[in-house]
């Protein structure tokens, strides 16, 4: 019995009374429970967002892969990216000072040659221009009394001429007709120079009243309007911010061409009239047809780069200054027999398969030729299976052409890491 006696007092003891003061210190209980674990949650959030923030975020170049057969037997030999320019481009400014009473552009407006953009405040041009036109009749006028006067002492000289071979008239009065014949002739001559200034004076009133009307340059297109009406214009910039130095700018978009960065180790694969396809980072699947118009002779030290013009020969609208542009420069199918002859006709001759893609966009990654893809603001490793080099291209299988891919990707870079793209 005693050992029946010492169970029953154990469990008598481990035995929770519900009716004591634990049931009533329940719903504290239930309050901790539940700030543990919502400060859990905010710890786990915290630490999410932590690793979030110290992911690595990589700025990179952009590529696109490019079919190496562009017709004709042309294959790419050489990439390079660049910028739409436009070779004709001009902010237009009237050539005084004044107060814009009206601004008929606006931004992407056709304009013509000499077509009117703006006017100016005319009001003391038009009282210089009166004034001039005053001048000019004033001196007319007086340039006609001078002559008027001339005829008269002719006349008088005259008379005394065939007076004092009579001898009713002195020598004196002979000489003083002369002398009056001689001066008026001096005065008309004066006066005519008179006349001539005050006719300049008039052309230069009429010019300055031109002034106030700012004219288009050349035909093309309104880009940018930088003034508005009651704003002050000058074409000498007054420095204080409050005077414009510009009405709008107008771009000929007949002059459109292309600029692009080759390396300079590449240089010597350009040539003057070469043909090359762009393509507009805004349309990837648009390949533009192109030639090389002139190699600009100096290169950029800190880039090691030689900038090149290339000509757009397929005139666009969607085609607009300063887009992003990536062009390839072909080789034609007989200069790459001239060039490859040593390594055989059949070799020579035969397009290359896949795409060309930076040899610098290619790098291992778990023993594998891989590239990284651009999809958004992340990097994709796509498996790739290296071919034959062209300059600084090369090409690959395993994706298409018109791909963007990111350009010499850093050692740490994996699939999915963040990317944020720069432009050069």
């Amino acid at each position: 019995m005693t050992g029946d006696s010492a169970k029953s007092r154990l469990l008598q003891e481990l035995r929770i009374d519900r009716g004591s003061g634990v049931e009533a210190s329940s719903p504290w209980r239930g309050w901790r429970l539940a700030a543990v674990i919502a400060l859990l949650c905010l710890s786990a959030a915290a630490v999410a967002a932590f690793m979030l923030l110290r992911a690595p975020r990589f700025e990179v170049e952009a590529a696109v892969a490019v079919a190496p057969s562009i017709g004709g037997g042309s294959t790419a030999i050489l990439q390079a990216t660049g910028y739409v320019t436009a070779r004709r481009e001009a902010t237009v400014s009237a050539q005084i000072t004044g107060a814009l009473t009206s601004v008929l552009i606006e931004e992407g407006e056709h304009v013509t040659a000499g077509q009117i953009l703006a006017h100016l405040d005319d009001s003391a041009q038009k009282a210089g221009l009166a004034q001039a036109q005053a001048q000019l009749m004033a001196a007319r006028s007086l340039l006609v009394q001078f002559q008027v006067q001339l005829e008269q002492a002719r006349r008088d000289n005259q008379r005394n001429q065939d007076l004092i071979d009579r001898k009713l008239v002195s020598q004196q009065a002979l000489e003083t007709t002369q002398t009056q014949v001689a001066t008026l002739e001096a005065q008309v001559e004066s006066q005519r120079k008179q006349v001539e200034l005050a006719q300049a004076t008039l052309q230069g009133a009429q010019v300055q009243l031109d002034y106030t009307t700012v004219r288009a340059p050349f035909s093309g297109v309104i880009v940018a309007k930088a003034a508005q009406a009651g704003e002050i214009i000058s074409p000498i910039s007054a420095g204080g911010g409050f005077t414009r130095t510009g009405v709008g700018t107008i771009v000929d978009m007949d002059s459109l061409e292309i600029e692009v960065d080759v390396n300079e180790a590449y240089i010597n694969r350009v040539q003057p009239a070469q043909s090359a396809q762009a393509v507009l980072d805004a349309y990837p699947d648009w390949t533009i047809p192109a030639h090389v118009i002139a190699i600009i002779p100096t290169a950029d030290r800190s880039k090691a780069t030689v900038k090149v013009r290339v000509a757009i020969e397929q005139k666009d609208p969607r085609i607009l200054p300063d887009m992003g542009v990536r062009v390839s420069f072909l080789e034609q199918a007989s200069e790459r027999n001239s060039h490859g002859a040593a390594a055989g006709a059949g070799a020579a001759s035969a397009p290359p398969q896949g795409v060309l893609v930076p040899s610098s966009a290619i790098v291992e990654r778990g023993g594998k030729s891989v590239v990284f893809t651009i999809d958004g603001a992340r990097a994709r490793a796509r498996p790739v299976s290296p071919g034959q080099t062209y300059g600084d291209l090369r090409q690959v299988d395993g994706i298409v052409a018109g791909t963007n891919l990111v350009r010499s990707p850093p050692q740490p870079m994996n699939d999915g890491a963040a990317i944020v793209i720069s432009k050069q």
